[in-house]
């Protein structure tokens, strides 16, 4: 593949969620008719992509990342522990950080994100404590700024109860755009909470906040959804993690999640974090720590799924690959492949007010095409060769050659084969 970015014309003989096989005109920014496949007209001097033995699907948006935080681990050595040491540990290093080094960290983790497919996130930055509190706000804007035209790059403002507002107000001004917080961690988590969404009505814009992320204590999402019911319908509000509702009997969490729809709450459900931070007190039958993954699409909630932490003090490890995400959902939370794949993509967008993508006439163009049969095998195996696609161009694309050694064959004679991942 030639330099890119790259203006897409035209996708031929992609596989679609629905198995048919189906070329896909790109117009600009959105898709533009899908036909039989060998029935696509390339326009303009766009590229044309031969996606034989590939899927086409939405491609993946992060709808709760940390970059500020990734990949920060062999810095800070944390220990093992649960959310309370993983906030120590955080916060006695991220007083030595510098803007160059939330900003370098940050734009390594985000391009790992586009390459594996991502073109949308939603990133939360700390507001810190002491006399530089913007610290990361400015090295995630100036982040913003260099992936603008490869990557939609959302921010917002996460503060602790002890964050004073004008701090909150200084992050907005410097074009922050969600007020975001963790009430629950407060002394008194129903006044923080009440705080943060006054100081978001005051400035008219939306909050993202990580609510209930423990097995018990307060229950603040209920009150949560009521601040914001009255809000016009395009204002953001959405809840992460939520934890404590997958600790709740049937007949709560039936009230709760009407609570939930009535105010049309976006829920983003965090597994690989919360499969790591929650359960280090139950050493026995260690609960799952999710939230009611089941529950909330069963009931219709719109629910989004991300990869929160990378290899910081909240999560030692993970991929920045939202299949990496559907696969957990699948295992932790028994989701079927296509459901999962759904909340990492679709779903997540819904959560974040993103318009609709995919391979669907008049969509945008936001698309990830992956080696693979079928949306079972695409969740399942993970393929590295892909493409991604954001606004119409192409803007990564990833291939792996391996070769395997035929069996029986005599050591010094060896042939290798190539694997079906060959490009």
């Amino acid at each position: 593949m030639h330099q890119l970015p790259r203006q897409i014309s035209l996708l031929c003989s992609a596989t679609l969620l629905d198995g048919t096989v189906r070329d896909v005109e790109i117009n600009g920014s959105r898709v533009g008719r899908v036909v039989a496949a060998g029935q696509g007209r390339r326009s303009g001097s766009g590229t044309e992509i031969d996606l034989s033995g590939f899927m086409l699907l939405p491609a993946p948006a992060e709808p709760h990342a940390h970059l500020d935080k990734a990949l920060s681990a062999d810095a800070i050595r944390p220990p093992l522990g649960n959310l309370r040491d993983a906030i120590d540990a955080w916060r006695r290093h991220a007083s030595t950080m510098t803007v160059d080094d939330i900003r370098d960290r940050a734009l390594e983790a985000a391009f790992t994100l586009l390459a594996n497919g991502t073109t949308s996130v939603r990133c939360h930055v700390d507001v810190l404590l002491g006399d530089k509190p913007l610290r990361g706000v400015e090295a995630l804007a100036a982040v913003r700024r260099e992936l603008a035209g490869l990557m939609d790059l959302e921010l917002v403002a996460l503060a602790g109860p002890d964050v004073p507002d004008r701090d909150i107000e200084a992050a907005i001004d410097l074009g922050v755009d969600l007020v975001g917080g963790s009430p629950h961690l407060a002394s008194d988590p129903f006044t923080d909470l009440r705080r943060l969404i006054t100081l978001a009505e005051r400035r008219g814009v939306g909050v993202d906040l990580h609510t209930d992320e423990s097995l018990d204590g307060a229950l603040t999402i209920v009150e949560f959804a009521r601040l914001v019911r009255a809000w016009p319908p395009d204002r953001m509000r959405t809840a992460g993690h939520c934890v404590r509702l997958g600790t709740l009997e049937p007949e709560d969490l039936h009230s709760v999640i009407d609570e939930i729809l009535e105010s049309d709450l976006g829920i983003v459900t965090l597994p690989i974090t919360n499969l790591y931070l929650q359960g280090w007190d139950h050493p026995v039958s260690t609960p799952r720590g999710l939230t009611a993954v089941r529950a909330l699409l069963d009931r219709g909630a719109r629910l989004g799924a991300g990869a929160d932490n990378v290899r910081d003090p909240f999560n030692p490890v993970g991929r920045s690959d939202a299949f990496e995400t559907a696969g957990l959902l699948v295992a932790a939370a028994h989701l079927t492949p296509a459901e999962a794949y759904d909340a990492v993509s679709s779903g997540a967008r819904s959560v974040m007010g993103l318009p609709v993508a995919g391979p669907v006439e008049d969509a945008s163009a936001e698309l990830l095409a992956i080696r693979g049969a079928s949306i079972d095998d695409v969740v399942a195996t993970a393929s590295p060769d892909r493409y991604v696609i954001h606004a119409g161009m192409l803007v990564a694309h990833s291939e792996v050659s391996r070769r395997i050694a035929i069996p029986g064959t005599p050591v010094n004679s060896m042939t290798p084969i190539e694997s079906r991942y060959s490009a």
